[in-house]
């Protein structure tokens, strides 16, 4: 029989994943439903509804009628953007709702979901020895702190180069098209919490990088952390030198090994895992949400095609030597993963598999580069986040910044995305230091959260193709020697 490469099968699970859930959305999205027996005490009638676009929740006692609304645009007000939030302002139209008021889509959704959930645990399982054993590896195999330091300087040069190419992408496009400023209704967002200024997380970034508890940052885990020690420790290992530095060399080889082996057992479950994830996305968000900002959502992908496309392509070819599309080719199992999963440190593992054994980068290149990338390295994100930020301000203001505020978002974005982590919609924290910087009011990130999920998918596959162009640059730099 023949056996379809790694890449093709996660395709196939994709597609097959994404059409399952459609016809679900389509066939199974609404739910009209009036209760009046074996209701909680107090509650005499329940009356729900719900569908992709928004959900209603009305329920009679002896004293009132209460009407509540779960909308993720936050068009209706006094509405509610998740269960979660609904559960903190009325628990029992919370509970009737997850008890008869959701769809059938999206109670499959929520199955798929939770499936889907334990692939991502296994590759979160091994990620952190991965990223140890592989970042010694590199430091021991580089054999001197001189080396460290030149490739960590052009791999750092690499992802702020980057990085800042693609807010100037992001800020071009969003001038160009103004999708705050076509027909786009305006919209009454929903509250979202405030978050620390630049300088705090900042500062918070550099604290991370001196854990008070190195075992507590494995634990947690906080990636900087770890990989701030870690380097640490390889670099003084390096100094100490001799028998001590030859034995933890063997174990940091044997423990990789090990690592690598039990990663490549789980990749081989990425298909399976890619077909909920995906199922779940599709059956649970529908179309309508896409309809209501069609010109941001169009934005925020033309922006990334374009800097996933042409810039860093062209990056590949003038300065790495490669081929973007073999390269492509390569990484193709690492992309889909990262776009179904919406997870960059989730997606490491498969990363690092796929640049040795695919790509044919070394281990000592990719073990050193990659790791770094997932903590800092956030092309797509800092991208979004200035788009998104100027989307507000349009349809806020009416008109668009002026290019000192938008030389300041590109700044902003800059800085806030080295400390965004690699996990799903980790960029909105980040996005609301941007609001307070150019004054922008934070409920208006309301607006945006609707189709946040599909956009960070595609932000998250630019984040991981990034880091892997950051890898064959700095290969061919550090043989170019």
């Amino acid at each position: 029989m023949l056996r379809l490469a790694l890449h093709w099968q996660i395709l196939i699970g994709m597609l097959l994943g994404a059409a399952l859930g459609l016809v679900l959305n389509w066939k199974a999205s609404r739910l009209e439903v009036k209760l009046s027996d074996g209701l909680p005490p107090g509650i005499d009638s329940v009356q729900l509804s719900d569908s992709s676009r928004m959900s209603e929740i009305k329920y009679k006692t002896e004293s009132e009628t209460i009407v509540r609304v779960i909308d993720p645009l936050g068009q209706q007000d006094g509405s509610v953007r998740n269960v979660s939030e609904l559960r903190k302002v009325d628990p029992m139209a919370a509970k009737l709702y997850e008890l008869h008021g959701r769809s059938t889509a999206k109670r499959v959704g929520a199955w798929f979901r939770q499936i889907g959930g334990l692939f991502l645990r296994m590759l979160q399982m091994v990620a952190v020895p991965l990223i140890v054993t592989s970042l010694l590896t590199g430091v021991l195999g580089l054999g001197g702190a001189d080396e460290v330091g030149r490739m960590f300087s052009r791999t750092a040069f690499y992802y702020l180069a980057t990085s800042l190419l693609a807010i100037v992408t992001g800020l071009v496009m969003v001038n160009v098209i103004r999708p705050g400023l076509s027909d786009t209704p305006k919209m009454m967002p929903s509250e979202v919490a405030s978050a620390e200024s630049l300088g705090d997380v900042l500062f918070a970034q550099l604290q991370a990088i001196i854990p008070a508890n190195p075992l507590a940052a494995f634990t947690a885990p906080n990636y900087l952390s770890i990989i701030a020690f870690t380097l640490a420790f390889g670099i003084f290992t390096v100094r100490v030198g001799g028998t001590t530095a030859d034995r933890i060399k063997q174990i940091a080889v044997a423990g990789f090994d090990v690592m690598m082996a039990m990663t490549m057992a789980i990749i081989r479950l990425a298909p399976i895992g890619v077909f909920f994830l995906i199922a779940y996305v599709t059956a649970t968000q529908g179309i309508d949400v896409i309809r209501a900002l069609g010109w941001y959502f169009i934005t925020v992908l033309l922006a990334l095609l374009i800097h996933a496309m042409v810039t860093l392509p062209l990056i590949l070819w003038f300065v790495a030597r490669r081929s973007p599309l073999d390269f492509a080719r390569s990484l193709s199992p690492a992309l889909l993963t990262a776009f179904s999963s919406a997870s960059s440190n989730a997606t490491l593992p498969l990363t690092l598999s796929n640049i040795e054994h695919r790509a044919g980068i070394s281990n000592k290149t990719g073990s050193f580069v990659l790791p770094l990338g997932a903590t800092i390295n956030m092309d797509g994100t800092a991208l979004y986040e200035a788009v998104a930020v100027l989307f507000i301000a349009q349809l806020h203001y009416g008109f668009n910044l002026p290019i000192s505020q938008q030389i300041l978002v590109a700044v902003t974005a800059l800085l806030a995305s080295v400390g965004a982590a690699g996990i799903p919609h980790a960029g909105l924290v980040m996005m609301v230091i941007i609001l307070q910087v150019v004054g922008l009011p934070l409920e208006m990130q309301g607006v945006i959260l609707a189709v946040d999920r599909l956009l960070d998918m595609a932000r998250t596959a630019v984040n991981v193709w990034g880091d892997a162009c950051g890898c064959a640059v700095v290969e061919r730099l550090e043989t170019a020697e």
